[in-house]
């Protein structure tokens, strides 16, 4: 089952620089994510200056139990990235 997750940063001044504390250790789980078929596209959502306001993640889990687990685990919600998260059923349209 796929799930589209939508996160948003912080708005404190401090907030860009917990995400850059914890981003390389983001992007190694979501590679790891992606070895392993759960990660199946995403990136950082941009504000109107191209600077990092939050992330849009699509996921592949069994079900949502399975990935809210492995959120616990997810750098930036541990190191306090992400005030704002919505997660819904998600399903990729395939093209013709």
């Amino acid at each position: 089952m796929q799930f589209l997750l939508l996160a948003y940063d912080g708005k404190d001044p401090e907030a860009l620089q917990r995400r850059l504390n914890v981003r390389e250790e983001h992007l190694q789980k979501i590679s790891r994510l992606k070895i392993a078929g759960e990660y199946l596209f995403g990136g950082a959502i941009l504000n109107d200056s191209g600077k990092m306001i939050g992330s849009m993640i699509v996921y592949e889990f069994p079900d949502r139990q399975a990935l809210d687990e492995k959120l616990k685990n997810e750098p930036y919600i541990t190191g306090g990235v992400w005030t704002k998260i919505e997660i819904q059923p998600f399903r990729h349209a395939k093209m013709v």
